[in-house]
């Protein structure tokens, strides 16, 4: 298993990130939140451990520096900012295309809350990449032109008794020419800290991510 602190170039600054391949891998999933969120949060970790059990690489990826993250933390200047933080994904895709345990495997995407908007924009700008999404808890509210040029399969994670989200991910999926699909976590609010429903969201996550990476990359 090789698994490294890395430095992801991302323009502005190089980005904090945890990368495990463990052994040959088929694909890789990149997981992100957005805000103030640490790479580190419990959260993210069980989803990480879960993938590895699967075969799956993965790179835990802070999308803030650590300056940016306090300045956030009082002003949200970036947490919102969608097209910034796509971008940053985009450029740790990129990345992975650079690295030897990764050059060439399929990408997924797993973003959580303001992320989740960031992913799928990432996802329609490296179609040939990334081939699955996840989002947790987000509001995907993406312009109709931008959804329409996603191509990966998408998975929608929300919590049951969030309204407003909910019908965010109901609106953003029906304007999806991809293949996606809701997931409602009964009785878990938006940051499913209810008893089970983190498990609920790791066992859907890596299921999905199984199902649509398994074929390998996309045909250009």
């Amino acid at each position: 298993m090789i698994s490294d602190l890395v430095l992801v170039p991302a323009g502005e600054a190089p980005l904090a990130g945890d990368l495990v391949v463990p052994g040959p891998v088929r694909s890789v999933v990149v997981i992100a939140e957005g805000g103030s969120s640490s790479r580190g949060s419990t959260r993210d970790r069980a989803l990480a451990d879960a993938f590895h059990r699967a075969g799956m690489g993965t790179l835990l990826l802070d999308l803030l520096t650590e300056l940016e993250k306090r300045e956030d933390a009082r002003s949200a200047r970036h947490r919102f900012d969608v097209q910034f933080l796509a971008r940053r994904l985009v450029a740790a895709i990129d990345w992975l295309e650079q690295r030897p345990e990764t050059v060439d495997v399929p990408v997924g995407l797993f973003g959580a809350d303001t992320a989740a908007s960031a992913a799928l924009l990432a996802a329609a700008e490296r179609p040939q990449r990334v081939l699955a999404v996840v989002t947790r808890g987000g509001r995907p509210d993406l312009p109709y032109e931008v959804l329409q040029r996603v191509r990966a399969s998408v998975l929608f994670i929300v919590g049951g008794e969030d309204e407003t989200d909910l019908g965010l991910n109901q609106e953003a999926a029906g304007m999806l020419s991809a293949p996606s699909e809701i997931r409602v976590v009964r009785g878990a609010t938006h940051l499913f800290h209810e008893p089970g429903a983190l498990e609920e969201v790791v066992t859907a996550a890596r299921h999905w991510f199984v199902s649509h990476l398994e074929n390998g990359r996309r045909s250009a």
